[in-house]
């Protein structure tokens, strides 16, 4: 089905595994990268086996959050960044109702869905259960640390990267770090040397860690 230009991820799959929304204390929406689809960054959540998770992995219009380069100034403009960033806080909107609130509430992406995740919760910073972005960055042509304003409250948030990422440059995971710390995010920063542009073990045992404290402070 032919996606409205102006709003392109607009009812796109939300495919869903783990504990049903009614009965999970805790809920994570999962960001593919660029040629991928929500079926791929799923598959990760059999890799956590964290019992009370419920997960939310969304289908991107043309399997693309945006077009450009994420370090272009012409991403910034894309109808497809707007909507990607729109689609996000609808399914946070989506948890809240079933009774999940946003600090309860993790959003983690790989590649193009990791600069999702971060670009998202920077423009919209308050409490979430936490921010992951796996092999990702912070969106657009340069950083400007002025334009991101509010405060994300102690969140916890993971970047993690190599440090000969072919797409994500060294300088730009730092930067992006910085800007989450900037925002009273609580920043856990990997670097791993050598590795590829992929989720490495590390980062996987990061992320439970995440998660058993989320899940920790959640209602039984």
């Amino acid at each position: 089905m032919d996606q409205p230009q102006n709003d392109p991820h607009a009812g796109q799959p939300v495919l869903a595994a783990g504990a049903p929304m009614a009965k999970a204390r805790a809920a994570m929406i999962m960001l593919h990268g660029r040629g991928a689809n929500a079926a791929d960054i799923l598959g990760l959540a059999e890799v956590l086996e964290r019992p009370g998770f419920a997960y939310l992995a969304p289908d991107a219009a043309d399997n693309m959050w945006y077009r450009n380069p994420f370090m272009t100034a012409a991403v910034l403009a894309e109808p497809n960044l707007a909507s990607a960033l729109g689609l996000v806080a609808s399914l946070i909107e989506s948890t809240g109702e079933a009774g999940i609130p946003p600090e309860r509430v993790a959003i983690l992406g790989f590649s193009q869905g990791g600069c999702l995740a971060l670009e998202f919760a920077a423009r919209n910073p308050r409490r979430y259960g936490a921010v992951i972005g796996l092999s990702s960055g912070l969106i657009g042509e340069r950083i400007a640390p002025e334009k991101y304003a509010g405060s994300l409250d102690g969140t916890p948030v993971f970047i993690g990267c190599s440090d000969v990422d072919p797409f994500i440059p060294l300088e730009r995971v730092r930067q992006s770090a910085e800007v989450m710390r900037r925002l009273g995010g609580v920043v856990t920063e990997r670097i791993y040397a050598g590795a590829g542009h992929t989720i490495v073990t590390d980062e996987v045992e990061q992320v439970r860690q995440i998660l058993d404290k989320m899940l920790a402070g959640a209602p039984a």
